[in-house]
């Protein structure tokens, strides 16, 4: 395998100075090539999928395919010139970019209110200059095809939002019968491709937005290969109830039960997260198609994806109107089945080599022998990593086939997490590596980063905070507040590779990342 140091980077966090306050796809080669200068060879983003106004959680999406227009660089919609944008937003709203632009964290609600005026101006351009009588242009054309490649579930998805907008954002539960029970009649405006402006020409502008989105990924990914950095994403377990893939293939989940976590320490009488559970005995009578599908979708916008919370694949917590709680299948032969099942058919609609297993939390032995025979890679994070005495494990004899990082974007990074660990997990992990527990904190840092990096494990994930030195996290789990998942870049990327400290960090960075033998 080839040794690769990879940078966890939520697109949302990436900053540059002429972005509107969020991360936007097109800042993804400039930030690949920054942390290239550390020697970083992978950028992995957290879900990008379309999330919900006033949701902020990359993991409570929409939808399992459709990424979230909030990411569109409006700047380099073709339909688009800077007068239109300048006009479009007023003297009012050019004052409230520069605002969001310059904050210190993701304003969500400003960010989209902008960008929705800037796209419902270039989508009234492009169906006035390339939809606008009998023969479409060349660039209608191009939309057409898409439309056609992704029609399976970007039909369904346009027409969700499209009704979503029409009851002021509230699901499809609450819909009248025909729009909640997708009316035969109804789905027939998903086909549309004209109208009077009405629902349909709705429908029509939701696909352009993902038409739009997914032109300016793949242009950032192919900028991407060409500096010879991979791109890595990261897969939800499931999605929400009042979903777009929910709504449409409604008896592929079960909505009558709550997915969750078994009771445990910390939580006695387990967890219940409110999402729906898959219905394998549905899924199963057209070959997991759904989940082929979202693979194979994934691996068309990563080099790699991680998914998330895989044990879930083998077994289902689910508790019904308050009960105990129960597995769903309930014995392990039929787990290590189930499981087995999914993840070859995922692998077979991504291709090798595509798919890492997010396996942390209590696992049971027969998910990672199920995972080292599918040649899935798992996770080890360094401070959790211990054997039956409490001692930790050197990551120099960790398996190949691994994800070594000392923190996920749920944890503090360990630039922070390290003055919080008990005094003897320092000094046993420092003694890995014979690091004195009296080195300034800058040298300490990179201490701990090489000692991350001399792990056997083919990959190696530290959080981009981590290569700033910044203590900052990314998300708390458990806590509800306006911080999670707002984290911005403390400065733009241009000013960040200008600062000479944080040149000469990331110089010596990339020696400790060529020294592993990572380059």
């Amino acid at each position: 395998m080839s040794r690769v140091s990879g940078v966890t980077i939520p697109l949302f966090s990436v900053r540059t100075r002429n972005d509107w306050g969020i991360g936007q796809i097109t800042d993804l080669p400039a930030c690949a090539a920054w942390l290239q200068s550390a020697g970083q060879r992978l950028v992995q983003v957290l879900p990008t999928q379309e999330l919900s106004h006033g949701e902020t959680s990359p993991y409570g999406a929409l939808s399992a395919f459709a990424i979230d227009p909030i990411y569109i660089s409006v700047e380099a919609i073709p339909d688009l010139d800077a007068a239109a944008i300048a006009k479009r937003l007023g003297d009012e709203g050019l004052a409230e970019l520069a605002k969001v632009r310059s904050a210190p964290r993701v304003d969500y609600a400003t960010v989209r209110q902008l960008k929705r005026r800037a796209f419902h101006e270039a989508f009234s351009r492009f169906r006035e200059c390339e939809l606008a009588g009998d023969s479409n242009g060349p660039r209608a054309r191009e939309f057409f095809v898409f439309i056609e490649r992704e029609g399976a579930w970007l039909r369904d998805h346009a027409l969700y939002m499209a009704l979503r907008a029409s009851h002021d954002g509230h699901g499809w539960s609450t819909w009248p019968a025909e729009e909640r029970d997708r009316a035969p009649t109804l789905l027939m405006l998903a086909k549309a491709r004209r109208d009077d402006g009405g629902i349909g020409t709705r429908v029509l502008e939701q696909m352009y937005l993902q038409w739009i989105a997914h032109e300016q990924w793949h242009a950032a990914r192919a900028e991407l290969k060409k500096l010879g950095v991979a791109l890595m994403g990261d897969m939800p377990f499931i999605v929400g109830s009042e979903s777009a893939d929910v709504w449409a293939h409604r008896d592929q989940f079960r909505t009558d039960v709550s997915l969750g976590a078994p009771p445990d320490d910390f939580a006695k009488g387990g967890q219940s997260w409110g999402l729906p559970a898959y219905d394998w005995e549905t899924m199963d009578t057209d070959d997991l198609a759904w989940l082929r599908m979202r693979a194979k979708h994934a691996a068309a916008l990563y080099d790699r994806f991680r998914i998330d919370h895989l044990v879930g694949f083998f077994r289902q917590w689910v508790q019904k109107n308050g009960d105990a709680g129960e597995f769903i299948p309930a014995t392990e032969k039929a787990q290590m089945a189930r499981g087995e099942k999914v993840l070859r058919a995922m692998l077979e609609a991504a291709g090798p080599g595509s798919v890492i297993a997010e396996d942390l939390g209590v696992i049971p032995p027969f998910v990672r022998e199920t995972m080292t025979r599918l040649g899935m890679p798992g996770y080890k994070v360094l401070p959790w990593e211990k054997d039956e005495h409490f001692r930790p494990r050197d990551p120099r004899e960790f398996p190949e086939l691994s994800v070594a990082t000392w923190s996920t974007h749920d944890t503090q990074p360990i630039t922070a997490w390290w003055e919080e660990l008990e005094e003897w997990e320092r000094e046993r992990l420092a003694a890995l590596d014979e690091i004195p527990l009296d080195l300034p904190e800058a040298e300490r840092d990179l201490a701990l980063l090489k000692l991350l990096f001399s792990a056997r494990s083919e990959l190696t994930l530290v959080l981009v905070n981590e290569l700033l030195g910044d203590k900052s996290r990314i998300n708390t789990p458990g806590t509800v507040n306006d911080v999670n998942w707002t984290w911005r870049l403390p400065r733009p990327i241009e000013d960040l590779r200008e600062d000479e400290k944080l040149v000469a960090r990331f110089s010596a960075i990339r020696e400790l990342v060529a020294g592993a033998g990572r380059l």
